[in-house]
């Protein structure tokens, strides 16, 4: 895919993410946004990330910024860590996709950067090189993924964990080895599971049947009480409890919001309506996909708000001075996975099982999955086509049994059907993929909508026809 720059920032083919390009990028970065004290980067375990994070540093350098080489860690460690210095952060990493795509995130001092941001570093695109500046040699941090772990330490306390086993699928998490302290720090006893030194892409929002079978299997060979893992870059989460069965991003969210004592949620038009339905807090603004929105959702909320995000992927944002059982939690408006990890273990330690805590929630469940490779003008075709003839989108409904009774447009097509059950429908911001968001009123109702939904659009996307 040729490079594209939106709101998880820059991505594309490793091949296409030439130096010049890069450097372009960081460049336009510096000369439009604020950097503050200085630029800090860090990188995920992809092959191709060390040879561009250097790239990185270097136009960074040239600009005259004083530079922070944090190595490979957690995006929401290199956030927390720049953000505490008052500098501005670029972390290389292609998130969850293909080790063959990779891609750049940007922070400004107070957290990721927003749609203006995003404009003026398209429109500041394409400058000459740079006068010379004096270059300041790069400093390297070795403590951003302990100081990461320390945060929840610390507003936890040491045995937040105890008596839990708990399995960390490691893969190639950036994340790996840091779950693992943290379970130890708080006292739980960590099982190293399934570490790869190839770089495996994990989305959370789609753990494909294989890997489910597999962490299923883990739970039962190693009678664990939960696993734990994250995306390629360690800001979504990826939860399994005692019987196998993952826990949606969404679900972890809207319970992590209660158990940290939020008044206010904001969250995308495709996570679980439960979040509604329980009646817990006292405002919930819906967004369109994408964690700028999320921001731009909770900074309305206004000074003071007890207010969080949340996304389907699980990536939790907080934006209040949370009480923890031992301790403060400071605000961190960038999607983290080791919060909604350690607020829902705790939750899970005082009832007695993961799943109880999960059940506990309203009786909602949402599946999704994805088609890949496919054009982003393809997909974008057929939701107008959708939205143009509307006998075409009833085709469509009725192979999943259903009819539509209202439509939300605030991001793709989300449809509200006559059984209660929701069909969302969008092309991914960030890779050319089509996604489909299904919700229901019992987990394999709510898969065999995804299976049927994703067979029928692989058939009109692939045919071009509506």
């Amino acid at each position: 895919m040729a490079p594209k720059f939106g709101t998880s920032g820059l991505r594309g083919l490793v091949v296409e993410l030439t130096d010049t390009l890069v450097g372009d990028y960081v460049r336009a970065f510096v000369s439009s946004c604020p950097t503050g004290t200085g630029l800090w980067v860090g990188r995920d375990l992809r092959p191709s990330s060390p040879d561009i994070a250097k790239v990185v540093l270097r136009a960074a350098q040239e600009m005259g910024l004083a530079t922070v080489d944090c190595g490979a860690v957690p995006t929401p460690a290199l956030a927390m860590a720049a953000m505490s210095a008052g500098a501005a952060a670029i972390m290389v990493t292609g998130s969850h996709i293909p080790a063959d795509r990779n891609g750049l995130k940007f922070y400004v001092p107070d957290g990721e950067i927003s749609k203006s941001d995003e404009a003026a570093i398209l429109a500041s695109l394409g400058q000459s090189a740079p006068q010379k500046h004096e270059v300041y040699p790069t400093v390297l941090s070795t403590s951003v993924g302990a100081d990461w772990v320390n945060r929840y330490t610390q507003a936890f306390g040491d045995r937040a964990l105890h008596g839990l086993r708990l399995g960390v699928w490691t893969h190639s998490a950036v994340s790996r080895d840091l779950l693992l302290s943290a379970i130890a720090s708080m006292g739980g006893e960590a099982i190293d599971l399934g570490r790869s030194e190839t770089f495996v892409p994990v989305d959370t929002e789609a753990v494909p049947a294989a890997v489910r079978q597999q962490l299923d299997s883990w739970v039962s060979k190693h009678q664990l009480d939960a696993i734990l893992s994250t995306d390629g870059d360690g800001d979504r989460p990826l939860l399994v409890d005692e019987t196998g069965a993952v826990v949606p991003g969404d679900v972890l969210g809207q319970i992590t919001a209660a158990v940290i004592g939020a008044k206010e949620v904001v969250t995308p038009v495709s996570s679980n309506t439960g979040v509604e339905k329980g009646g817990k807090f006292l405002h919930i603004t819906r967004t369109r996909i994408g964690s700028p929105y999320v921001i731009s959702g909770m900074q309305s909320a206004g000074p003071g708000a007890k207010v969080v995000g949340y996304e389907a992927n699980g990536g939790f944002l907080l934006g209040f001075k949370a009480s923890g059982p031992a301790g403060m939690l400071d605000p961190l408006w960038t999607r983290d996975s080791l919060l909604p990890l350690i607020a829902v273990l705790t939750r899970a330690k005082a009832l007695g099982r993961l799943s109880s805590v999960v059940a506990a929630e309203p009786k909602r469940f949402t599946a999704t999955d994805r088609l890949e490779d496919i054009p982003t003008d393809r997909s974008k075709a057929l939701i107008a086509g959708f939205e143009a003839d509307p006998a075409a989108l009833g085709r469509f409904l009725s192979g999943v049994g259903d009819q539509q009774v209202s439509i939300d447009r605030t991001d793709g097509l989300r449809i509200t059907l006559a059984s209660g059950r929701i069909l969302h429908m969008r092309p991914s911001g960030n890779a050319p993929e089509f996604r489909l968001y299904v919700e229901a009123d019992s987990p394999d109702l709510a898969r065999e909508m995804v299976e049927t939904g994703l067979r029928q659009l692989k058939t009109l996307l692939l045919s071009g026809q509506d």
